[in-house]
């Protein structure tokens, strides 16, 4: 059994067939799915999705292309919706500067702000990070020197640098369907050497379709064909791989378990 521990089940191209998504996860042997926020309008609706079902969780946070939209989401605001029983981690959050859509002091402001709510929820991290490793690893570090919290680095496509430190920090990594692409070799590289207590798969979906479906709209049920490539990689077999990787989403999003 699978976890896709991070999706978009309420982003265009699911949402319109939401339902039938869900359904052939399941068949697919998925057997639990994440979906994630972006942006504070989302939220009763991602909360929504994770009440169809007992293998349906949400996340509550900004993405860092939304910092701008959102200076008005701190601590407190987050804080305020994690009390549901369906909210089991805080984000996507993090630094992106490759695309830059929000400002990027703006987007600093947010990630600690997120932080500081997992530091008191007690609630994983998730968090987004492209082209910004050093001040990523920065205010993870600094944050951490604040207090203990916990997290994961999610669709990683990072140096193996940064993972390093993402591991020394005690975060988890969490591989999407870019490591079967053809030219992923460095994120192939660093995916096969991970530990196996600290690894994690995920589509990313509705982006992101993995070999061998490449070209369409990613779904939850494809976590099943990067965690086949994943195990190949590793020299695993996918049944362990999927045994541990399932392990450690529920040690890191225990509420899921509580």
């Amino acid at each position: 059994m699978f976890v896709d521990s991070h999706c978009h089940l309420n982003y265009d191209g699911l949402v319109e067939r939401q339902d039938d998504v869900i359904e052939a996860a399941r068949a697919r042997g998925v057997s639990t799915m994440l979906n994630i926020s972006t942006r504070e309008r989302e939220w009763d609706a991602i909360i929504g999705t994770a009440e169809k079902g007992d293998d349906i969780w949400a996340s509550i946070g900004i993405h860092p292309h939304e910092a701008d939209a959102h200076p008005e989401i701190d601590t407190a605001k987050l804080l305020a919706r994690v009390d549901h029983p369906k909210v089991v981690a805080i984000g996507e959050t993090g630094l992106d500067y490759y695309y830059e859509h929000s400002d990027r002091e703006q987007q600093k402001t947010s990630f600690r702000s997120h932080i500081a709510a997992c530091r008191e929820s007690r609630l994983p991290l998730i968090v987004h990070t492209r082209d910004a490793e050093e001040d990523t690893a920065q205010i993870l570090t600094e944050e951490m020197e604040e207090g203990p919290y916990r997290g994961v680095i999610h669709c990683f496509t990072a140096s193996q640098d940064f993972a390093e430190k993402a591991l020394d920090l005690g975060f988890y990594i969490s591989i999407s369907g870019i490591v079967t692409f053809k030219n992923a070799k460095d994120l192939q590289a660093t995916a096969a050497k991970l530990p196996r207590d600290r690894l994690l798969i995920e589509t990313d979906s509705p982006f992101l379709a993995p070999v061998p479906n490449r070209g369409k709209t990613c779904e939850p049920a494809f976590v099943a064909d990067t965690a086949a490539f994943l195990a190949d990689l590793r020299g695993e077999s996918v049944e362990d791989l999927a045994a541990y990787t399932t392990r450690n989403f529920h040690t890191l999003f225990d509420k899921t378990t509580a």
